[in-house]
């Protein structure tokens, strides 16, 4: 079969199975194995000819060392330095030594080989764990952090250990000892000198002749370039990509240089998961299933009890430590690549390398349920307590004159500035994790359902002055408004709203302040925008006050008519017949706003900086 046809039946292939798996929550890294699972000899065998399209996806291992060097700016690095290089270091080099001593006893390995296999296997998969926190929300919590800063090592150190494995291959590699160092330092420096003296100055001549997508050629032309010069000269391709991207990472063209390659990368590291999964011998869990079982399951063990016993010794939460053992105990697309050139370094044998890549496949897919046992099990059992029951409001606090419920972006602006202000306040939220971390900086918040009557009334709903509803869940606040305005009818009911709809389902409630979340900040940002266009800030007040009038007459008359599915389009669950709508209705108000001559604003503008310049 010809190899253009196969790339082809591969990326239709692509298309079809990974969208569709992503579906039943699995990730992306795992489609494309899978993928080429089913394309490989194991299942279909569309494969006649992997090789060479393993050769052709090896291009996304460069670009993605590439866009990893571009990642490596100084500045973020030193800010995260102890997170990366601290714990980093610590999981590395632990997991490693650990797994080194495993595969030298157990399976009689080599030294070269141990090193090699527990090194590579000590490394996690940074596209998977990303995506799993991302696809969970919990990216921007602290063990998400964390695992970030501990995968940015990981990558970091995986440059250094694929060049070093021409040094482990011996006698067997030409490509070791003082002469590859030395071409190395004579690569870097002429690299070094090559993008400030030449690549930047060409950057801005092209950037200047408009032609915006050359950017993009230029990107993938520095790259091959620079990887067919470190062929030639015998140093690892990878290292020199690795190596451009650093020295490209403060130039004002790296967000350009990112965006136009990050496709080709994705594409081609897609090609180069599914010839990986096209070398996955699935038959070896029938003829050595003590190995394969054995080997994923004693690597998600070592490398979750690493994990989490770093996290415990730098005074992390059970919770977090465990979650993060759990995030990055799989092992990852790095470990691949190294097993990959070890074995064309003849480090490694293809009887040694077909087990591994399975192991590290498993264990990947073994992941979101190592996670779900932690979050819903381990979680559970290390926080019985305070899961079980609702915090008990001390009677001292419970007299505050002022109640938030819900303790989110928005809840915590107004619990901040109270708390300047020295107004003593009474907070509740069901977050637990947000609960705990508010409480550690000595924060008056409480875990507690604001929907359970309850609750308000231990948090002294009947003392309070002032009630502000901040709670996310639509219904959940509806409910909340509905128990206030029935219970307590003379209490101050501040509410914030999602959207129109939101408004005008509280305002069937009798509720009269009402603030839109993004309404304000809009409005902020219009009155800038027609500021920096030139308009005088005396017309954009007066523009933005009259189309805030105007829109509180038109919510008003929606008011009427919002249940009337007839009226108004799809009542809002649609938002671009909502859009649609409400610029139909903007067109036939526009005469009650002034109308601004943006143009005789601009050349009013330009007239009075020439004055100033001839001044």
């Amino acid at each position: 079969m010809p190899l253009l046809l196969q790339i082809t039946i591969f990326l239709g292939a692509a298309l079809l199975l990974v969208p569709l798996l992503k579906r039943f929550g699995i990730a992306t890294v795992l489609g494309y194995l899978f993928t080429g699972i089913l394309l490989g000899p194991s299942v279909f065998n569309f494969a006649s000819n992997p090789i060479e399209i393993q050769k052709i996806s090896e291009l996304g291992v460069i670009l993605l060392m590439f866009l990893i060097g571009l990642e490596l700016r100084p500045q973020r690095l030193w800010e995260m330095r102890k997170s990366i290089f601290l714990m980093g270091s610590l999981q590395v080099g632990i997991t490693a030594l650990l797994l080194i001593i495993l595969v030298f006893i157990l399976l009689q390995q080599s030294i070269a080989s141990s090193i090699v296999i527990g090194s590579a296997l000590a490394l996690s998969s940074t596209a998977f764990v990303l995506q799993l926190l991302t696809e969970k929300q919990e990216l921007n919590t602290h063990y998400g952090q964390q695992s970030f800063s501990i995968l940015l090592f990981q990558d970091i150190a995986a440059i250094p250990l694929i060049a070093m494995l021409p040094l482990l291959a011996g006698g067997a590699s030409a490509h070791h000892g003082i002469a590859y160092f030395a071409a190395i330092i004579a690569a870097f420096t002429g690299l070094f000198l090559f993008s400030r003296y030449l690549i930047r100055p060409f950057f801005r001549f092209v950037a200047k002749s408009g032609a915006h997508e050359l950017i993009t050629a230029v990107g993938l032309f520095i790259v091959l370039g620079v990887v067919m010069l470190m062929d030639i000269l015998g140093i690892s391709t990878t290292l020199g990509a690795f190596l451009t991207g650093v020295l490209l990472a403060d130039s004002e063209f790296r967000h350009e240089l990112e965006a136009s390659i990050a496709p080709f990368k994705g594409l081609l590291l897609g090609l180069f998961f599914m010839a990986v999964g096209m070398t996955t011998q699935l038959n070896l869990l029938i003829e050595i299933p003590w190995l394969i079982i054995g080997g994923t399951l004693a690597l998600l063990t070592i490398k979750m009890l690493v994990l989490t016993a770093i996290a415990r010794y730098m005074q992390f939460s059970w919770r977090n430590s465990l979650l993060l053992g759990a995030c990055l105990a799989q092992g990852g697309e790095f470990a691949f690549i190294v097993l990959a050139v070890a074995k064309s370094e003849n480090i490694l044998s293809q009887t040694m390398l077909e087990p591994l890549v399975l192991i590290v496949t498993l264990s990947m897919v073994l992941t979101p349920l190592l996670y779900w046992i932690s979050t819903k099990l381990i979680h559970i059992f290390f926080n019985q307590e305070k899961t079980k029951n609702n915090d008990d409001i001390p009677e001292s606090e419970a007299h505050y004159p002022l109640i938030i419920a819900g303790f989110g972006r928005f809840g915590q602006i107004i619990a901040r500035v109270a708390y300047l202000q020295h107004l003593k306040f009474t907070a509740i939220d069901n977050n637990l994790e947000k609960i705990d971390f508010v409480r550690n900086y000595g924060g008056k918040v409480y875990y507690g359902d604001a929907t359970h009557p309850d609750i308000l009334r231990s948090a002294g709903i009947q003392q309070a002055k002032l009630f502000v509803l901040a709670i996310d869940d639509i219904e959940d606040c509806m409910n909340v408004a509905r128990h206030i305005k029935l219970n307590y009818p003379e209490l101050k009911l501040l509410v914030r709203a999602r959207d129109r709809h939101h408004v005008h389902l509280l305002r069937d409630l009798g509720i009269e302040y009402i603030w839109r979340e993004t309404y304000l900040s809009s409005l902020g940002m219009a009155y800038q925008t027609l500021c920096q266009l030139g308009i005088s800030p005396e017309d954009v007040y007066k523009s933005i006050e009259l189309f805030r009038d105007y829109d509180e007459k038109l919510l008003a008359e929606q008011q009427l008519v919002y249940t009337d599915e007839q009226k108004v389009y799809t009542t809002y669950r649609n938002s671009l017949a909502e859009l649609e709508h409400l610029f139909e209705s903007d067109a036939q108000r526009r005469d009650i706003l002034p109308e601004v001559d943006l143009k005789r604003h601009l050349n009013s503008q330009r007239v009075d900086i020439a004055q100033d310049e001839i001044k």
